[in-house]
């Protein structure tokens, strides 16, 4: 049947078959364009996952944490904070320094409270709260990245003699600490070496750099180092002294509980 109306260069029909492969290349191309974005969103999911486990090994701890501000090079102040995370996007702070004794921090999926030891009530707070120095509420309350950003890997870097892969973050739900997040992690392991932190305006807020320790043969992040861009001679130091599968009461998860517990012993 075919062999009666050969298609040629001069037939009718011939641009009608032109036009069909060029839509079929084209809708070819936007599927392989779209396989390769969901492919890389998947990948970044996978290395923001790894390299929150370099941070947070387990979804239900403990964590002791201390905050060292120095100017200088001289430490000048020091702070002390017990920190409950469960999974949910749900973390107590306790204060547990002299100066702040009483005081405590609670973060429910994008709300914060900040409860006084004499307030009958608790007092919404943002995450960029500061706590001391450039450390802030949403610093200390939350230690992942994979829930809260998704982004795509935008190069390759050396930083500090490791080679690292740049990911560039954006935020997907509201209250999170940052807008964006420029992400440099160990391109062979993916535990995080450093990032740039930014407020939604585009301004860079801080830049911070970190440092693993060795924890029953697994490497650990023991410290997040925090640089003043303004005062250069600032620096903060969020150091995790320890990680401990620990689980709290849910009911501790309650703003209004909090006014009315003092928590001693936490």
């Amino acid at each position: 049947m075919f062999n009666k109306f050969p298609l040629t260069p001069k037939s009718p029909l011939n641009p009608l078959f032109q036009r069909w492969e060029r839509i079929s290349a084209q809708v070819f191309i936007l599927l392989l364009m779209s396989f390769a974005c969901t492919s890389q969103a998947a990948n970044v999911q996978t290395i923001l996952n790894k390299a929150d486990s370099y941070r947070l090994p387990e979804e239900t701890v403990q964590v002791k944490t201390r905050v060292d501000l120095y100017k200088s090079g001289q430490l000048d102040k020091t702070r002390h904070y017990n920190v409950y995370i469960k999974p949910g996007r749900r973390s107590l702070v306790i204060f547990k320094s002299a100066v702040e004794r009483g005081q405590k921090v609670l973060m429910l999926n994008d709300k914060f409270w900040i409860v006084m030891p004499k307030s009958r009530r608790p007092i919404r707070i943002t995450p960029m709260q500061k706590l001391l120095g450039e450390a802030s509420t949403g610093d200390i309350a939350t230690m992942t990245w994979s829930e809260d950003y998704d982004g795509y890997v935008s190069g390759k870097e050396m930083i500090n003699n490791i080679p690292c892969l740049k990911l560039a973050l954006h935020t997907i739900r509201r209250g999170t600490t940052y807008a964006r997040i420029e992400l440099y992690v160990a391109q062979d392991g993916y535990w995080p070496v450093k990032a740039n932190f930014y407020m939604a305006s585009g301004k860079l807020a801080k830049r911070a750099y970190f440092t693993l320790t060795e924890v029953e043969g697994r490497k650990q992040v023991k410290a997040m180092t925090l640089y003043d861009k303004i005062q250069r001679q600032r620096q903060t130091v969020i150091r995790y002294l320890s990680l401990t599968p620990r689980s709290i009461p849910d009911k501790f998860y309650n703003p209004m509980y909090l006014v009315r517990n003092r928590l001693q012993g936490w």
